[in-house]
């Protein structure tokens, strides 16, 4: 009560904070007629003169002032836009390092111009994160204008770019991409030999575009770069072909945790059926003999009981493709790990691709850490506000719109069958229709929007392909009365290419779009439709000149007539098809609808069948109902309803931050070791030399040995002298009289640790002698990076494989993970002490047959792991990056899509059967060579 006294009287603290602005937007706007007064070249001087401000001593803040007057009479100039007082508060909020949190369609592209352009001046670079490749190119080309027309540089990081044209890309002064790009590229520089050819220059700032999406909802799950692994496809297969033998008492199916374990029974009944299919060794399934077996016993299970075609995945191009839950877009190449995504492939029956092993990892919780100052925007974040402090210290700061808001959401309607609610919904849509009123129809999955649209078949609607760019032809004259106008759109994962035509198009009077979910679309939904987007699609083709004006004309006037009848119908109508578990993505769907103050109206239609009502609602309610007299087509409405879904909602809200929050306690293990390793690469790579690194690892390897067979203060007698001696000629490949030593008389361990020293010192300088100073200094700095690499790869595994089973230890009383931390730092400094053994070794076997090549990256995959399942997900084209993620030219037949051949089938006559060839595999041609070294040179 008091509290909300107290926000009465002085506000909330968001609206306090907000008043916080209003002087220095006052000060911008009182400098609007002095810079509107000034000449195109005198503006874009403006640029030179704070740059010089800063480099004489002034901060950003002291000249965000007259940056952002710049920015705002530039936008003018080149877009013919300008910025609204609530889009200049926005971008101070975004300056700050905080979150703003702007509704859909308040302008949040231009609110970003203005930070961007002040802290670009720094030199440092910016980066602008997307969700996806289009949207960062439409962003960079549109708001590219106006940092050009200001004398900056602005590049666009996307799928296809080489390395050189990325590091251009990242030189620019300000740089947007995908969230995937720009981790990817991170990981991919710490995996290369020489910093020349690294591509990023630093991580000072970064503004995240629907921050929301890539910080909460991909934030549980790493991005992964992997690479292929030898496999066997028939025990995929063998393993399939037992899974539809299982009755439904042989596992226990949990959807709320997303779980499937076999039970007691189903253990004895698979080890029998396994037994019998000849792939179960000696002993039980359970015997260590057998894990590899038990392993893909769970994946094949977890396959067939928790995956489901047309929800979770499709087939298309006898390949199986993941669907993104949040999105509902197909994502082509990307994979799940751990052999899962090869148990789908064996269950639907197509090729089965081999699997892979980590390279490197980061999640994106760590990744955007590394920035400097971070910032993002979205229409929906103030439900999750808690979190953004806990893990990235980021305020949410809620920007009033420009016009009050007018859209009127309804409470829910609750049917007793998804039957009847699909019949309801499909009379809302022919109501809407006759009255000419557009509608958005949200779904959770593209099952879902294949069900609503086979319903509006069968009443004679017809579903329009919008790859033709005159679909939306009979709807344009603005009469909806006819039947000839009964259309509809379907936007998911399966046409997610003309998505963005679609979406703008969505505001006619009379169009039905059916769409998953919205999140990351970055489309507009303007009433009328968009007149910008019709001329560039109708218009594309035809020449400059008064026709094409004339042309123009007529379809901006057409849009604004469309709109006042869309405007009187009462503006966008959004209906829910079921409840998201997230009440972001919900809010995200209603956001759409009412933006710059137009009407619009949402609703949202619940069945006691759906996902979220069934989970987490009674299962006596049906029959409550039916008691209560509910017939059938009756719905229940009640503010008492929509209360307790928002707190089922919570709860899963508040599970999917527990377990994210988690990982990060984890990761950070994890975390605090690859920025050593990456240190430690970064350092070696910077030095001309690294001799001294060779000479200080060989004398704490000596020490070492010395100190393992010695022990301190003890005599001679108890010197384990022939263990030493041995260790010395494994590691320095010397044969030196120890024993002998070991009997002189008033002999100390450090005399025999400088003798050691001396005769290994010794031997390696005639080796390096005998190289050469060139040859010796390119090879030691190879030695050192990829055995680091190698032991960091294995280490990397090993550690997922601790944090597997590390839960356990709870059992005996113990903090998993004060446990994990533990063993994890006693494996990282093994590793250590190994890399330091594994390069004086090798130091002193290696043989220099030829001038030393550069090292090149093994080839690579991009993996990341669904948000909403937990599962890798490999983020590459085919069955390797694509072209902008190879780190080594394309391999033969790469470039062209084809797959990977096991060797056997390939004819070594005929180079059209070899499929796509590694550049290190041996010639398929049989000549013993490198491919690259031998038709490898011809591709």
């Amino acid at each position: 009560m008091f509290g909300s006294l107290a926000k009465k009287l002085f506000g909330s603290a968001n609206d306090r904070r907000l008043k916080a602005y209003n002087p220095k937007v006052a000060a911008i706007s009182a400098l609007e007629p002095e810079v509107a007064a000034l000449s195109d070249e005198a503006l874009r001087a403006r640029t030179a003169e704070f740059k010089a401000q800063l480099a004489a001593g002034k901060s950003l803040e002291d000249i965000l002032i007259p940056a952002f007057a710049t920015v705002r009479e530039a936008a003018k100039r080149v877009l013919g836009q300008r910025h609204f007082d609530t889009q200049l508060i926005g971008g101070m909020v975004l300056h700050e390092g905080a979150i703003a949190e702007m509704k859909t369609g308040e302008g949040k592209t231009l609110v970003a111009t203005a930070p961007v352009y002040l802290n670009a001046l720094a030199g440092k670079g910016v980066h602008v994160v997307t969700v996806n490749d289009y949207l960062a190119k439409r962003d960079a080309e549109w708001m590219g204008r106006v940092y050009g027309f200001l004398g900056l540089t602005t590049g666009v990081i996307v799928h296809g770019l080489t390395d050189e044209e990325r590091h251009a890309a990242y030189a620019c002064d300000i740089t947007y991409g995908t969230n995937n790009e720009f981790g990817f590229d991170y990981l991919r520089d710490n995996m290369k030999y020489d910093m020349a050819q690294m591509v990023q220059r630093g991580h000072a700032f970064a503004i995240v575009d629907e921050v929301d999406s890539i910080l909460v909802d991909e934030a549980r799950t790493p991005l992964i770069i992997s690479g292929p692994l030898e496999d066997r496809p028939e025990l995929y297969m063998t393993i399939d072909a037992l899974m539809p033998k299982l009755a439904p008492e042989d596992f226990e199916l949990d959807e709320k945790q997303r779980t499937v374990n076999l039970t007691e029974q189903g253990n004895e009944h698979v080890e029998q059926m396994l037994a019998g299919s000849g792939l179960l060794r000696e002993g039980s399934m359970y015997d260590a003999a057998n894990v590899t077996i038990v392993h893909h016993v769970n994946q094949a299970l977890r396959a067939h009981k928790m995956f489901t075609r047309d929800k979770d995945y499709i087939v298309r191009n006898n390949e199986v493709v993941i669907i993104d839950e949040f999105t509902g877009r197909m994502m082509p190449g990307r994979r799940y790990s751990e052999g899962l995504h090869q148990a789908l492939e064996a269950k639907e029956k197509v090729a089965i691709q081999p699997e892979n092993q980590t390279l490197a990892s980061i999640t994106f919780q760590n990744y955007f850490r590394l920035y400097a100052k971070l910032a993002g925007m979205t229409g929906t974040a103030s439900t999750e506000a808690d979190e953004f402090m806990d893990i990235y210290h980021l305020e949410v700061i809620e920007i009033p719109t420009n016009r009050p808001v007018q859209r009127i959401d309804d409470d829910d309607e609750v049917y007793r069958s998804v039957d009847e609610k699909y019949k309801a919904i499909v009379r809302l849509i022919e109501d809407c229709r006759k009255r000419g009123q557009p509608l958005l129809v949200g779904t959770t999955s593209i099952e879902k929007s294949e069900i609503l649209a086979q319903y509006l078949i069968k009443q004679g609607y017809k579903q329009r392909d919008f790859s033709d760019p005159n679909a939306f032809a009979s709807l344009y004259d603005g009469d909806q009365g006819t039947a000839d106008e009964r259309v509809f759109a379907v936007l998911n994962a399966r046409y997610h290419e003309q998505e963005a035509f679609i979406v703008s198009q969505a505001g006619v009077p009379g169009a039905i779009t059916i769409a998953t979910n919205m999140a990351g679309r970055g489309t507009d939904i303007q009433l009328g439709g968009n007149a910008d987007m019709r001329i560039k699609v109708e218009l594309g083709d035809m020449p400059a000149g008064p026709e094409h004006e004339a042309a123009e004309a007529r379809i901006k006037a057409q849009v604004a007539s469309l709109k006042e009848k869309a405007l009187a119908a009462g503006g966008l109508y959004i209906i829910g098809t079921e409840r998201h578990e997230s009440r972001r993505i919900d809010n995200q769907l209603r956001g759409r609808s009412g933006r710059q103050g137009d009407p619009g109206h949402s609703r949202f239609f619940l069945s006691l069948q759906d996902d979220l009502m069934r989970i987490f609602g009674s299962d006596r309610m049906d029959g409550m109902l039916a008691k209560l007299g509910l017939k059938e087509d009756e719905a229940i409405v009640h503010p008492w309803i929509n209360r307790a879904l928002e707190k089922a909602q919570q709860k899963v809200e508040a599970r999917n931050f527990d377990i994210r929050k988690n990982i990060l306690k984890y990761d950070n293990v994890l975390n605090d070791q690859r920025k050593e390793i990456f240190e430690h690469r970064r350092e070696l790579m910077a030095q001309d030399s690294v001799a001294e690194t060779i000479t200080d690892f060989r004398h704490l390897v000596i020490d070492d040995l010395v100190r393992a067979h010695v022990p301190e203060n003890a005599y001679p007698e108890q010197w384990d002298t022939e263990s030493l001696h041995n260790g010395i000629n494994d590691v320095l490949s010397l044969d030196l009289p120890v024993v002998d030593w070991a009997k002189e008389e008033g002999i100390a361990d450090e005399e025999l640790t400088h003798r050691i020293t001396e005769a290994a010192d010794k031997h390696a300088d005639e080796r390096a002698a005998s190289f050469g100073p060139e040859v010796t200094r390119q090879v030691e700095k190879a030695v050192l990076l990829q055995t680091l690499d190698n032991l960091w790869r294995e280490h990397i595994v090993t550690l997922d494989h601790l944090r597997q089973v590390i839960g356990f230890r709870a059992m005996a009383q113990r903090d998993p993970l004060i446990e994990y931390k533990s063993e994890g730092y006693q494996l990282f400094s093994e590793l250590m002490q190994r890399w330091r053994e594994d390069v004086t070794r090798t130091m002193f076997r290696l043989q220099v047959m030829q001038e030393p090549e550069q090292p090149e990256l093994p080839q690579m995959f991009g993996q990341h792991i669904d948000p909403l399942t937990g599962e890798d997900e490999f983020s590459a084209a085919g069955s390797g990056f694509p072209p902008s993620q190879l780190s080594v030219p394309l391999a033969i037949g790469e470039a062209a899509g084809l797959q990977a051949v096991a060797p056997a089938e390939r004819d070594p006559n005929d180079p059209a059967t070899w499929g796509r060839v590694g550049r290190n595999e041996a010639c398929p041609c049989g000549s013993g060579k490198k491919f690259k070294h031998c038709h490898g040179q011809f591709v």
